[in-house]
């Protein structure tokens, strides 16, 4: 997988069987080829017997070219043994009849690619099977290439696995060798004990503590909530161990992990868990199937990533009550934070190798090596309280990515109230990254500007006392953080252009946004676009979008309520158009393109089942909020 990729530094991460070496050449257009050598940040993470982790980070002395395709070639290294090629190991890397797989850097960002929510057994296509089938019919046009792929947030669902997935992975944890793990305060004693339980399919909740301390911890985790807008049931098997973390990430990713894997049910389900497996297994063979796709993909675009929820757990820190329930066991700690590891070997180093120091790596190597032990613990109390996820590309316009999880504004209302998405540290902290500059491009997993009548709804549950329900979490939730949010759009120095690529609500839709009573910008454009493999419960959808234009039209006194108000919002309609007419119920990837002052020209959600939808503008239905 490509990650970070500008003219002078490449990152690339690959998993293997064996300890190896990797070398890695870049083939520049006609000329020679050119060797890299790892860099100091580059590192291999020992996951398990037959699981290693290469993190390579390559600095150049020359800057590559921009805006051509740039082919290289990899080769793997055993410690005994010749050297084997890609062609070897997996000859469906690049595009059909190209002779490697190759990437381009982008002067500037004219195009980006972005999404979110990957949910395998979801019963649609995969955006990500879709974006790599549109760049297969552009390989000829580096110019059509997009900077990168942006995906902002649920890359997996460590909370919401489907029974089969979950047998892949025990399948998979056991092939690679990944290590026993201790387990504190669980009713089993480690691993290999919890993979054989007969509880664990779709009865994880059983194996928590009993004590009526755990009744809460157990309502969060394993509960299986029905709420009343994003309806599922969920948690029943729930990621915990380190090494079930590790077999997700490659099981989403990678068709090599799916080698041997036997998605037959386990003899001792009864006949209801029966029933949903089997009702689960031909959606998980058919994102199986894509894989290659995604592979090949993910080999060709610079990744930019950034974790919501999901990677980690439904509702993650949403409130301070939340947080004394799951922080204060050692068992929901362990889940936390083995989520959290995952996320750091194949998420966020990638981002920034820069932010993740040696001594860092050593002490999650050793988690790897020993898991459960007070090793495992120590990292995971310094990954928790590690504030440095968020992180910026130098592309232009800048690429600026929010962690929206990990610095919340906490209420001071309730426990019960809902944390702001970020702290005013934070946002100081993105004020001063952002002042005098022209444009950016803001990642926000959720969106800043989200749809009225779903957040009115959200607080309304807030009021009632029960905002787990309804997945209270939007920037207006918090007062504090909805105002230092409206302050910074204002400040003096505020660039002019601001792109906010965001997702998370599975659905897509884009807003023109702009501030009343100022002559010139900022000019704000709300771009969201989910899910790469999710979407909302349809009819519903239909009936929120359409209430939203009643309730909230220009001439509505409901306007007057919003924390908004004084903003001018005009949604784009999508051509053609939706059930609901503003709000896109089809799981995908968004696409935008952008003039040379970074304003969006072009925006439109390339749908898993093969349809384009374009947003576009209508002025006359601007309003003011």
């Amino acid at each position: 997988m490509l990650r970070r990729v500008d003219q002078r530094q490449l990152t690339l991460t690959l998993v293997t069987s064996a300890s190896a070496a990797i070398h890695w050449q870049l083939v520049p257009g006609d000329g020679e080829g050119i060797d890299t050598d790892p860099g100091e940040r580059s590192r291999v993470m020992r996951l398990g017997r037959h699981c290693f982790l290469h993190l390579l980070s390559v600095e150049l002395s020359e800057p590559l070219p921009a805006d051509q395709v740039i082919e290289y070639d990899l080769w793997v290294a055993p410690e005994s043994g010749e050297p084997r090629s890609w062609r070897e190991w997996a000859p469906d890397l690049a595009f059909p009849g190209r002779a490697r797989p190759g990437f381009v850097i982008r002067e500037r960002v004219g195009r980006i690619l972005h999404g979110s929510c990957r949910k395998p057994h979801h019963d649609s296509g995969d955006g990500l099977v879709r974006t790599a089938n549109w760049l297969g019919e552009r390989l000829d046009s580096p110019g059509e290439w997009p900077a990168a792929l942006v995906m902002s947030g649920d890359q997996i669902y460590a909370d919401d696995v489907a029974g089969p997935m979950l047998g892949a992975a025990h399948q998979l944890v056991a092939r690679l060798g990944l290590p026993n793990e201790l387990l504190e305060g669980a009713t089993v004693s480690d691993s290999e004990a919890l993979y054989s339980d007969h509880a664990t399919y779709y009865r994880r909740e059983r194996l928590l503590p009993t004590s009526r301390v755990n009744r809460r911890l157990r309502e969060i985790f394993f509960g299986g909530a029905r709420k009343p807008i994003f309806t599922a049931d969920n948690a029943h098997n729930h990621l915990i161990t380190l090494g079930e973390v590790i077999a997700m990430y490659l099981l989403v990713w990678s068709p090599a992990a799916w080698e041997g894997i036997d998605l037959s049910p386990p003899p001792w389900l009864d006949d209801e868990q029966r029933a949903h497996w089997q009702e689960e297994q031909p959606i998980i063979e058919a994102f199986r199937d894509g894989l290659p796709d995604v592979r090949r993909l993910l080999a060709h675009l610079p990744v930019a990533m950034m974790f919501d929820d999901h990677d980690i757990t439904d509702d993650w820190n949403l409130n301070i009550g939340w947080e004394q329930a799951a922080y204060g066991h050692p068992f929901s700690r362990r889940i936390i934070g083995n989520a959290l590891i995952g996320y750091c070997l194949f998420q966020g180093w990638g981002n920034a190798p820069e932010r993740f120091s040696s001594d860092l790596l050593d002490e999650v190597q050793e988690a790897l090596d020993s898991p459960g032990t007070p090793a495992h613990g120590d990292v995971l109390d310094r990954l928790l309280a590690f504030d440095r996820w968020h992180y910026q590309w130098p592309t232009d316009p800048p690429l600026l990515v929010l962690d929206t999880r990990t610095h919340r504004w906490r209420s001071e209302r309730g426990v019960d109230r809902p944390s702001g998405l970020m702290d005013w540290e934070a946002l100081t902290d993105l004020q001063s990254e952002i002042l005098d500059r022209d444009a950016v491009i803001l990642v926000s997993p959720a969106p800043m500007f989200g749809v009225k009548l779903i957040e009115a709804i959200q607080q309304v549950f807030t009021w009632l006392g029960k905002p787990l329900l309804v997945d209270a979490e939007n920037w207006m939730a918090h007062p504090g953080a909805a105002y230092a949010l409206m302050n910074l759009f204002r400040h003096p120095r505020t660039p002019r252009h601001f792109v906010i690529l965001s997702g998370d609500v599975h659905y897509s839709f884009v807003y023109d946004v702009e501030l009343r009573g100022r002559e010139r910008g900022p000019d704000i454009w709300q771009v969201t676009s989910s899910g790469f493999r999710n979407e909302f419960p349809p009819g519903l959808l239909e009936v929120l979008d359409r209430l939203n234009r009643w309730l909230y039209a220009p001439w509505s006194p409901l306007n007057w309520f919003t924390k908004r108000r004084g903003m001018r919002v005009i949604p784009r309609k999508p051509t053609p158009a939706s059930a609901g007419e503003r709000l896109v119920n089809a799981a995908g990837v968004g696409l935008v393109d952008l003039d040379a002052q970074g304003r969006p020209i072009r925006v439109e959600q390339l749908a898993a089942d093969g349809r384009d939808v374009r947003f576009e503008l209508h002025e006359a239905e601007a309003r003011w909020e």
